[in-house]
């Protein structure tokens, strides 16, 4: 019998929120995508410096650095923009760190009842193998934050200066 040993594969670990709030796409993808540079940090407190390096507008291609405060270490990375279909879809993915976070918008009803769901899903690409056996703790702590921030967002967008935001 012929033991096969996963050593050399990098494996992925995700996490993914929804949320339903009542906005409309065009207002939550100008939040998050359009004004990602001015925005992030503000449903992101981790992320202590953002710099974007191809100037202030977003478009695919256009890339940014972060610094992070993660487990009281600050760890920078730089990505790029990979996908920005207005009003329905926005990821970036790390250049310098094996990451994608993905920012799904879809309309719910229309007029006075127009809702939109948010799904934000965040995916480490690759965990080094010395870090396999927490695994599952990862996970659990990928998932709360992307609780976290769609519940951030909502909160943004919902407050009465949302527009004072962009």
């Amino acid at each position: 019998m012929k033991v096969m040993l996963s050593f050399g594969t990098s494996k992925q670990v995700s996490g993914e929120a929804s949320i339903v709030f009542k906005a409309n796409s065009k207002e939550v993808f100008c939040f998050i995508a359009e004004n990602f540079f001015i925005n992030y940090q503000k449903w992101a407190p981790e992320v202590i410096e953002l710099e974007p390096l191809d100037g202030d507008k977003v478009f695919v291609g256009s890339k940014g650095k972060q610094v992070r405060e993660d487990n009281d270490s600050l760890v920078e990375s730089t990505f790029e923009i990979t996908e920005y279909s207005p009003y329905s879809l926005f990821i970036l993915q790390g250049l310098s760190n094996p990451y994608r976070h993905t920012y799904l918008i879809d309309s719910e009803g229309q007029g006075q009842g127009a809702q939109t769901k948010l799904t934000f899903r965040f995916d480490l690409l690759e965990i080094e193998i010395f870090m396999r056996p927490f695994e599952k703790l990862i996970r659990v702590a990928i998932e709360d934050g992307a609780e976290a921030a769609v519940e951030n967002i909502k909160n943004l967008l919902a407050t009465s200066t949302a527009s004072a935001l962009w």
